[in-house]
């Protein structure tokens, strides 16, 4: 592992970053541009050891045997692309029995971060292939309440993304416990089923709403009774603090307050890394900046949160690389409300400015550097005349 590692430091460390952590965070540059890191953003403890066990496999098992990855490794392209290079093949995340006959036992598949579904696992491990299981470890902690939930004859209200690695995994493990779950968004969502829960309403037109994000055979007249909150460790906390609230009220109007607890479950299953970036970069928020950029994958949960975040209070450009920055006048980057790459204009100004940066927890430091690197040759100046090269 040490020897995995210090191939990991060599491919995503950044010197530059390592010197702003050491000086505050804070890089100026003869009053023309002052770049400002949060202080908490880049690798979580979870990714690091998905990488470190994707890296240690490749050294572990012999060159000649095949080595696979469900879907990717985490959120970022060039992690994943890094993983190729490395002759780790990707898989599909849900692989269809075409892929899956042609898996062979002397093959090693490598689970993701996020996990993978109960039943993806249960058709690999009876193939006979040897499984390196990444999944972290908070993610593993969620799984475990939502099958309790499940032996309870609880339901699990998932406050996630129905279609996101985690939430299906999530979702899987309430299943294979044979119980139910439901998957809920966005607070309209949520206001939705709370109407259901006090008034009731039609059936056939819920489960239309939710399409694609409950189990089979659910149904909101049976399957209420007793409902238990979790969420996709990478969702805002205090939008989930606010799904949980209003759940609970909702059941405290249908069964009375002195009967919630027989009826309604929760606990805090956001990631701490997640969470510590978000409290990072509202700190970094409330200091006067001209702009933020958001580095990451486009198909990030955590990443896409930072940069709804930024949104909210000043221009804000997701971009997951600095190839995107193309010149001071143009830039491409990833709206989240078209779900697409757009292009905005003049995004950079030649008067001096201060510019916040930030990055999810799959996005490596390297990536971060370069995005530095970049606003420094956009404003006609070098990095290293401002701090040492070594």
């Amino acid at each position: 592992m040490k020897k995995v590692q210090a191939q990991v430091i060599t491919h995503y460390r950044s010197k530059i970053v390592d010197y702003l952590r050491a000086n505050s965070n804070v890089l100026s540059a003869d009053n023309q541009l002052t770049i400002r890191l949060a202080k908490e953003f880049g690798f979580c403890y979870g990714v690091e050891r998905a990488i470190d066990l994707a890296y240690a496999a490749r050294r572990v098992f012999p060159k000649e045997q095949r080595i696979l990855l469900l879907g990717e490794i985490i959120h970022n392209p060039e992690v994943n692309d890094q993983l190729i290079s490395m002759e780790i093949e990707p898989l599909a995340s849900r692989p269809n029995p075409s892929e899956l006959e042609q898996l062979k036992s002397s093959d090693v598949v490598i689970i993701p971060a996020f996990g993978t579904e109960v039943a993806t696992r249960k058709q690999i491990e009876s193939i006979g292939c040897t499984i390196v299981d990444t999944t972290c470890g908070d993610v593993m902690s969620v799984w475990k309440r939502v099958r309790q939930y499940s032996r309870d004859n609880v339901t699990s209200i998932i406050h996630g993304k129905s279609w996101h690695e985690e939430t299906m995994a999530t979702s899987s493990q309430a299943t294979a416990t044979n119980g139910h779950y439901l998957v809920v968004l966005t607070l309209e969502e949520v206001d939705y089923v709370c109407d259901y829960l006090v008034h009731g309403g039609n059936s056939a037109e819920f489960l239309l709403r939710f399409e694609g994000a409950h189990s089979d055979g659910f149904d909101p007249d049976e399957h209420f009774q007793a409902i238990g909150v979790a969420n996709q460790t990478t969702m805002l906390r205090g939008e989930t603090e606010e799904v949980q609230r209003r759940l609970k009220q909702a059941m405290k109007i249908k069964y009375g307050p002195e009967n919630i607890n027989e009826h309604f479950r929760f606990f805090d299953t956001i990631c701490g890394a997640t969470q510590d970036r978000q409290d990072a970069l509202q700190t970094l928020l409330e200091i006067p900046m001209d702009l933020l950029i958001v580095v990451g994958g486009y198909n990030s949960s955590n990443t896409s949160h930072l940069a709804e975040m930024g949104e909210a209070k000043l221009p804000t450009y997701f971009i997951k690389n600095a190839a995107k920055m193309i010149s001071r006048e143009q830039i491409i980057h990833y709206d989240q409300h078209q779900n697409r790459e757009v292009e905005s204009r003049d995004w950079l100004s030649a008067s001096p400015q201060t510019i916040g940066i930030t990055a999810g927890a799959s996005c490596p430091n390297n990536l971060i550097e370069d995005a530095i690197k970049r606003l420094f040759e956009l404003k006609n100046l070098s990095v290293y005349d401002f701090i040492p090269r070594d």
